[in-house]
């Protein structure tokens, strides 16, 4: 791909994959502005879509608009295009993520890590949060260790849990869903990022359609957002008795370690996806600081708990809508 065929066109579809990232409650708390100048792309927080509640320091907004920025990087791989990546150029505009300045491939042969971005782009469509129940098949070893590998390559950890830590996360996510429907505020929140379809057209927020169903069990790890007023004849089914649940950290618990975590979550995902690992996420812990610290490993945890992934084998879950690229990308000269 050469200089002049970066076109307007392309532009929108490296934003139209960087959106298809996941958010807090689908919040998708981006800006992208590109300035045809300096063939340079501007990731900006949305904090209008932040969540004072929830996400009073912003670390989860920060950790979703990482994700899409690893989804813009794949994307400009698949297109030829180097991607040279600054994290929060503008210490004095918070709001300023990142910066990617877009270039034209080498005409060599692309560098395995350009290569390995461009592998992940097909699973950038398919990836969808998945809140129905899997199956007990566990996760082959070689599987999980690409996992663990697309973490590390993007500056973070993951470690799969194990009792007795697996039990003790599963009984946190569980007291931090209790604490969350006790909180008006949190309460009220989620309620804000929910919609229905028979009255809402959404373009952001869950849609009714993905809430999944409850588990009969009452043991489930996804977020209940039917809240406190569950609607009658939802349905309940069993969930797996064993959820396989894996703790993505970083070594610091600054901005860039949450835009580096987003990149590292959206890697992981993207790998899961591309072997069949259905994924979706238990966050409510991450969002208590008393409950957050206690999912580090007893033994050997010493990182920043960032994210807690749900995998396994079953239904992938359905597409959740996303804004219009009008009212997420600005272009200039």
């Amino acid at each position: 791909m050469s200089a002049q065929t970066l076109t307007d066109t392309v532009v929108a579809d490296l934003v139209a994959d960087a959106t298809a990232a996941p958010s807090m409650h689908n919040a998708q708390p981006w800006l992208f502005r590109y300035t045809r100048g300096d063939r340079t792309l501007a990731l900006r927080a949305d904090f209008e879509r932040a969540m004072p509640a929830a996400d009073p320091t912003t670390r989860a907004l920060h950790v979703g608009c990482g994700a899409a920025l690893l989804n813009l990087r794949v994307s400009a791989a698949h297109h030829g295009l180097a991607a040279a990546t600054t994290l929060l150029p503008a210490p004095s505009d918070p709001a300023f993520l990142a910066a990617v300045r877009l270039d034209a491939g080498p005409a060599a042969p692309r560098d395995r890590a350009d290569e390995a971005l461009r592998a992940l782009h097909p699973a950038i469509a398919d990836r969808h949060t998945s809140r129905y129940p899997f199956d007990e098949q566990p996760i082959p070893d070689e599987v999980r260790a690409r996992l663990v590998s697309a973490a590390r390559t993007e500056g973070a950890d993951l470690a799969f849990l194990v009792p007795p830590h697996l039990e003790t996360v599963l009984d946190l996510i569980r007291d931090a869903e209790g604490y969350d429907r006790g909180d008006p505020a949190r309460e009220a929140e989620q309620e804000h990022w929910t919609r229905f379809t028979k009255t809402d057209a959404p373009v952001d927020g869950i849609p009714d359609y993905a809430f999944g169903p409850r588990d009969a069990s009452e043991r489930a790890t996804n977020r209940d957002f039917t809240g406190t007023g569950a609607p009658a004849g939802r349905a309940r089914v069993l969930f797996e008795r064993r959820p396989q649940l894996a703790l993505l950290s970083t070594a610091d618990d600054r901005p860039a370690d949450w835009l580096r975590a987003g990149q590292a979550l959206e890697r992981v995902l993207l790998t899961a996806t591309l072997d069949s690992v259905s994924t979706s996420f238990a966050t409510q812990p991450v969002e208590w600081p008393d409950l957050r610290w206690v999912l580090r490993d007893p033994v050997h945890g010493t990182g920043n708990p960032q994210m807690i992934i749900r995998m396994g084998y079953g239904p992938t879950g359905p597409r959740t809508p996303r804004r219009r690229l009008d009212r997420v990308l600005t272009i200039e000269p």
